[in-house]
């Protein structure tokens, strides 16, 4: 006996549709103007940032020309900082503002040089079980003795030694951002917005308000900062204590805006200032 046919429509067994070929893990699409090129985006510059991290695992552009901002920007740092401590004065005083800015150039060229930093070839080299030792090493086997040394000399080094410490201490932190997989962008806003506080007289304000000050110099808060250089260089004199409170509110302000300003406004306000 035959067995019995379909009565029913025929069915038809659906046909899978065609899935998009997987992208590399982290890489957003990017999207692309009317010539060609990467629209400038914050996505865009995630986006190429992750696949340029993923890349560690596979094929690498050459070295040289995948860090040739970082090897650059790194050897005018190291000269620059060996000008600053070994050619000019370790002093407290500062009397020109000249002065003042190129004392901050080895630290802005370095960190545009940690912010460049190729993370597909600091991944393969394991640069983040090298450099953030070095660094430790740095800090805990020149600056530790060297503050112990200079501490009760006459005449002591000691502040210049903590001015110093303080900027690498906060490359050291871009630094290590970076090599977790930080984006370049984020590792420029951690690197500046620190440097702006470090400026900012907070130290300063903190010294007056933590340490429980006996000498009537010190307490209570001094009408006229007569001890800040740094503020001084820029307001061209001392300031008084409500302008010392508002330099460092400023700068409070300038280090927040540094950190969560998003990118697309300062691309579109650039983008005004140039069709001006």
């Amino acid at each position: 006996m035959s067995s019995a046919e379909p009565t029913g429509p025929t069915q038809v067994a659906d046909t899978p549709e065609p899935q998009d070929a997987p992208t590399a893990p982290g890489a957003a699409a990017v999207e692309t103007s009317k010539t060609g090129e990467p629209a400038e985006t914050a996505e865009t510059t995630e986006a190429v940032e992750a696949t340029e991290g993923a890349a560690g695992a596979g094929a690498l552009p050459p070295f040289f020309r995948a860090n040739a901002v970082t090897l650059i920007a790194g050897a005018v740092a190291a000269v620059l900082g060996g000008i600053v401590w070994f050619a000019l004065p370790h002093e407290h005083d500062i009397d020109s503002l000249w002065v003042f800015l190129f004392k901050l150039t080895p630290f802005i060229t370095a960190a545009v040089g940690i912010g460049h930093l190729h993370l597909g070839w600091a991944h393969r080299l394991r640069l983040s079980l090298i450099a953030i030792p070095v660094c430790f090493l740095a800090f805990f086997c020149f600056f530790v003795p060297r503050m112990f040394f200079v501490a009760g000399k006459p005449g002591s080094d000691l502040y210049y030694t903590v001015l110093t410490l303080v900027p690498f201490i906060i490359l050291a932190l871009a630094l290590a951002y970076r090599l977790g997989g930080g984006s370049r962008n984020n590792t420029l806003r951690i690197a500046f917005a620190l440097l702006a506080l470090q400026l900012s007289g907070l130290e300063d304000l903190a010294f007056l308000t933590v340490n429980p000050h006996t000498d009537p110099k010190w307490t209570p808060i001094p009408e006229v900062w007569t001890w800040a250089d740094h503020m001084k260089v820029r307001l061209g004199h001392y300031p008084t204590k409500n302008e010392a409170f508002v330099f460092i509110a400023v700068h409070v302000a300038l280090a927040l805006a540094i950190l969560f300003t998003p990118g697309r406004a300062v691309r579109a306000a650039y983008a005004r200032l140039r069709r001006r």
